[in-house]
């Protein structure tokens, strides 16, 4: 028994028919026929039921045949990877990623990236907004966060933890921040672009979670503009550590609350399910992944 044989049963479970399985393997009917029942006998069992009007897959057949798909599809893949180095890589590629990924990252990384397959272009759009993939005809998407939409894949790239910060004058003038109930005395300003908890901060500390709400003078979807009014002495911000990572080693802003853990949200890979990813595609979400693992301090 060999993979081979395996596809050709695969051929005649999807047709349904001997010689449609064999015009489809370019083999005669009863070449095709011989091949499956010496599969049937190295297995020792039945794996089809022949008819003069239908073909049917026994119990032992139907078992057979997810194993048989997938070993296809892993056959697929394998010929197409070679030959992404045989033929090289080409096409367009649309996708979209938050702003602060694609400024912190991965603007760097798919210019990387298309420089390395140089017959592969890409259109990044920078937007935080949960956009329709299918709809807006996007091959790919980077989002933090739970995935909702059943019909599309994750593949995980990261781990994003978050921090409360604020900068030394801040701290200075309004004093040290030690409980999550004191956020309440203070100047917060809230991120407003995740689906819950933008004015409701929640933390876990000795295995339990806890949340504070939160008011300020400020509520922006820009964790840029954020970070620029804590810069500024403003207020205390809850935001995601790579974009304030440098501040933080430079000392321009200090973490709050370190004795409390606080939210992570994963960073995945985002496409529309399908059987077979295009090979294009796979190389660049294992690029992008390599590109946040290069960074993972900022994280």
């Amino acid at each position: 028994m060999n993979s081979a044989d395996l596809t050709l049963f695969a051929y005649v479970a999807d047709t349904g028919s001997f010689s449609k399985a064999a015009l489809q393997a370019d083999l005669s009917t009863p070449a095709l026929s011989k091949r499956i029942t010496k599969l049937e006998r190295s297995l020792g069992v039945q794996l089809i039921h022949r008819t003069t009007r239908r073909l049917s897959l026994t119990e032992a057949g139907e078992n057979l045949y997810v194993h048989a798909k997938n070993i296809e599809g892993q056959v697929s893949d394998a010929i197409a990877s070679v030959s992404a180095f045989s033929q090289g890589l080409s096409g367009h590629i649309k996708l979209s990623v938050p702003t602060i990924s694609g400024e912190l990252l991965l603007s760097e990384a798919i210019a990387d990236f298309c420089q390395q397959y140089p017959n592969i272009s890409v259109d990044m759009r920078l937007e935080n907004n949960f956009v329709n993939l299918v709809e807006e005809g996007l091959d790919l998407a980077i989002r933090t966060g739970i995935l909702e939409d059943s019909s599309l894949i994750a593949k995980p790239l990261i781990q994003s933890n978050w921090v409360v910060c604020c900068s030394p004058s801040y701290r200075d003038k309004y004093g040290e921040v030690t409980t999550i109930e004191a956020l309440k005395t203070h100047n917060c300003l809230a991120y407003t672009y995740q689906a819950q908890g933008s004015f409701d901060w929640r933390f876990t500390k000795n295995g339990i979670e806890e949340t504070v709400r939160i008011s300020g003078s400020l509520a922006t979807n820009n964790a840029q503009a954020l970070r620029k009014a804590a810069l500024a002495g403003f207020g205390i911000v809850y935001v995601p550590r790579c974009c304030v990572y440098e501040d933080l080693q430079k000392g321009k802003l200090i973490s709050m609350l370190t004795d409390y853990t606080p939210r992570q949200l994963g960073v995945y890979a985002i496409y529309p399910f399908t059987k077979h990813l295009p090979e294009k595609l796979k190389l660049l979400i294992q690029h992008l992944k390599q590109a946040y693992t290069d960074k993972k301090e900022y994280f």
